[in-house]
């Protein structure tokens, strides 16, 4: 499970150091596909063969269903950690994201998340002040 917030820097060719904790789940491979709100998504690689396993054989109705194929599947990118456990996040995904080298990454239960530092400090200020707004605990269902 990906848990926590951790700040990497990405270098002028592209590379980051996963968490340590992270490296473990992802050193047999992982998968970059575009995420919502300009993040990237980091799956382990079996993780997302098993989601891309569920798209394909889903009906897929409409056209935002099949939108939503092309930009999540046409952007990722297959990549392997290094013994440093470093990946490359290629160009495109750099520019989708608007990556500069202050990165956050966070754990986000099965998959952990990529996000420009400020975009992710300026989403956290917004979701928390919607979250604190919130008549009733969402979660409290599931407590």
């Amino acid at each position: 499970m990906f848990l926590g917030t951790y700040s990497p820097r990405m270098d002028a060719k592209g590379r980051i150091i996963l968490p340590a904790k992270f490296r473990e789940e992802l050193s047999a491979g992982l998968v970059l596909p575009r995420g919502q709100e300009r993040c990237l998504y980091v799956f382990p690689a079996a993780e997302f063969e098993r989601i891309h396993e569920r798209m394909r054989t889903a009906p897929l109705p409409g056209r935002a269903a099949r939108d939503f194929l092309r930009v999540f599947l046409s952007g990722a990118s297959d990549e392997l950690p290094d013994k440093q456990g470093r990946i490359t996040i290629p160009p495109i995904l750099r520019q989708y994201a608007g990556l500069t080298d202050n990165l956050v990454v966070i754990g986000s239960g099965t998959r952990a998340e990529i996000w420009d530092a400020a975009a992710w400090e300026e989403y956290l200020a917004r979701t928390e002040a919607e979250f604190a707004a919130l008549d009733e605990d969402p979660f409290s269902p599931l407590l």
